[in-house]
């Protein structure tokens, strides 16, 4: 098959054994380095993939049927092709190899489809919530560096569901936020806040993500949990600079329907003294939720991220250069 340019490669005649290298040459012409590696290592093992499962053309179709349907339920406050990425276990991976953490620094989770930007910004030591069924929590924090340092004027964003286990996004109803803030760490890196004790709830399951997970036999529980997410300059970038705290003994503890959970980020929660409820206004033996991150700066994940690129490659038997902090192969 003739090429129509002078700059198009020309293409073999078409087979299965042979269409992975003719797609991956005419997909090989960006001068963008990593654009075409990530597309013929995409296209690579979308065919292999094709071949192994021998793949019928029913099948295909109803993946774009699917996938057409995950995009038409998409809105401004609820996002499924996150959801799906969530429940595929692929935004667990991608923030574990994108933004490793040092082994001292509070690790990350997953953002969820529910952050929204319309939070309002609270002094410290308000309530966040509006939920007069929920049962009552302090919670009393500290942000800090990799060597223990505080670090204040901190940017905290932190959210949770209701004591129905709803978004707030959730409701046709909402005409503002609830059950969720900004808060702004002070010279000592604290920040203290009242909310509601979190608990489980499942994830959206109306729509083809959780069509889906009725036909694998999974449930669509999430334990209970609060998100955190954390922005100023020199940290680890806003998105990822994210974590969630989980409530100890729920029973979706070790079958998170989107993989969140880490053993490091699971927590006690504690109840208030005679002390602490004097100094903060509220009643001796509400629930207390008492937690210090540590954070990693952008340096510190960058090099860390960079090592792990390298080392991943070198076992794939791939020599590689960075770009950006990106592994490409290296063709000099």
């Amino acid at each position: 098959m003739a090429s129509t340019t002078n700059n198009t490669p020309l293409l073999l005649d078409l087979t299965i054994d042979n269409i992975t290298e003719n797609v991956v040459r005419i997909n090989s012409q960006s001068s963008n380095a990593r654009l075409n590696y990530l597309m013929e290592r995409l296209v690579t093992h979308v065919h292999d993939f094709a071949r192994e499962t021998r793949l019928s053309t029913h099948e295909w179709m109803a993946t774009i049927e699917f996938l057409t349907k995950t995009g038409q339920m998409c809105t401004d406050v609820r996002q499924e092709f996150i959801l799906l990425s969530d429940i595929l276990g692929l935004s667990m991976l991608v923030d574990s190899i994108d933004h490793p953490k040092p082994p001292n620094c509070t690790e990350g989770s997953v953002l969820g489809p529910f952050h929204t930007g319309d939070a309002p910004h609270l002094p410290i030591g308000s309530s966040m919530s509006t939920d007069a069924a929920g049962e009552p929590m302090l919670a009393l924090c500290t942000v800090s560096d990799s060597s223990g340092r505080p670090i204040s004027g901190v940017k905290v964003d932190i959210w949770e569901t209701d004591s129905s286990g709803h978004y707030d996004v959730q409701y046709a109803t909402r005409d503002s936020p609830s059950e969720r803030c900004v808060m702004t760490s002070d010279v000592d890196g604290g920040f203290w806040f009242k909310a509601i004790k979190p608990v489980s709830y499942p994830i959206p399951d109306d729509g083809p993500v959780g069509k889906l997970l009725g036909l694998l036999n999974r449930h669509c529980w999430r334990p209970a949990h609060m998100h955190f997410m954390f922005e100023k300059q020199g940290l680890d970038p806003l998105i990822t600079s994210k974590t969630t705290l989980f409530i100890r003994g729920d029973k979706y503890e070790t079958s998170d329907v989107v993989f969140g959970v880490k053993s490091s980020l699971i927590i006690d929660l504690g109840k208030v003294d005679e002390e602490t409820a004097a100094k903060y206004g509220v009643p001796v033996g509400a629930l207390l939720l008492r937690h210090s991150f540590v954070l990693a700066s952008t340096e510190e994940t960058e090099q860390l991220r960079d090592k792990n690129a390298m080392e991943a490659m070198e076992r794939l038997g791939l020599k590689s250069k960075l770009i950006d902090h990106l592994p490409v192969p290296d063709l000099d």
